[in-house]
């Protein structure tokens, strides 16, 4: 009875249930609603599991660290593919995750660094078209160039002189994708901002010192970012 309801999920809004039953019914879709989520969010979180638990070093790059690193994001990218809504939102969304887990396998090896950053930085640029730009909230867009502004200037020094352009551009397309997150709101808002943590924590760590655990909070939120920013199609 359990699996019929929740394969019948889906569909419950507009099937017809028998006389007297269909405000129970509703109240008991409602209350499975969590078990849903978690359900279809099991194989992102195992894939995250298993990514934790091996934790391969980052300093031997091989395949095998590539797919285990990319695996949670394709997770979510299934997951948006079988159940958002059909539209733009959810399409682009899409292929953000996928741009996003082409990254991670570039970045696996340091010297594909710049195809990984540009990967992101479609992604980036997917998501923005996703949130799309209403509302516009233009103070939102200088508190983003203000903070993002500071924080480059002061990693620049620490940066390969060949890094500083490339740097500099990806910077503004994430702090265009957050402006835009923040704007949507909610979960889309906190995927941005924990995304833009995990890259500047990431950036001070690679470039300017390892920070204790540096490795744990770029990749904890960054998870978080992309599930969040998934999520955000799902209930779109």
């Amino acid at each position: 009875m359990l699996w019929w309801a929740l394969q019948r999920a889906g569909g419950l809004g507009t099937w017809a249930m028998p006389h007297g039953l269909g405000t129970l019914g509703h109240l008991l879709l409602a209350s499975l609603q969590p078990l849903l989520l978690a359900l279809r969010l099991g194989p992102f979180f195992a894939s995250c599991a298993l990514y934790f638990l091996l934790w391969l070093p980052s300093d031997e790059p091989s395949w095998t660290s590539a797919l285990v690193k990319c695996l949670p994001v394709l997770c979510l990218a299934l997951l948006v593919h079988t159940t958002a809504p059909s539209g733009p939102y959810g399409r682009f969304i899409w292929v953000g995750l996928l741009c996003s887990a082409l990254g991670d396998v570039f970045l696996i090896w340091p010297d594909q660094f710049l195809f990984g950053t540009t990967a992101f930085a479609a992604a980036h640029l997917f998501y923005v078209r996703a949130l799309g730009w209403l509302p516009l909230r233009p103070a939102l867009l200088g508190s983003v160039l203000a903070t993002f502004g500071l924080y480059f200037g002061v990693l620049q020094p620490h940066l390969p002189s060949s890094l500083h352009l490339p740097t500099l551009v990806y910077a503004a397309v994430l702090g265009l994708m957050l402006w835009r997150a923040l704007a949507r709101g909610t979960p889309a808002a906190l995927g941005g901002l924990l995304f833009s943590v995990s890259d500047t924590v990431l950036a001070w760590d690679t470039f300017v010192r390892p920070l204790p655990a540096g490795r744990l909070i770029v990749m904890v939120t960054y998870y978080s970012a992309q599930a969040l920013l998934a999520l955000s199609a799902v209930d779109s």
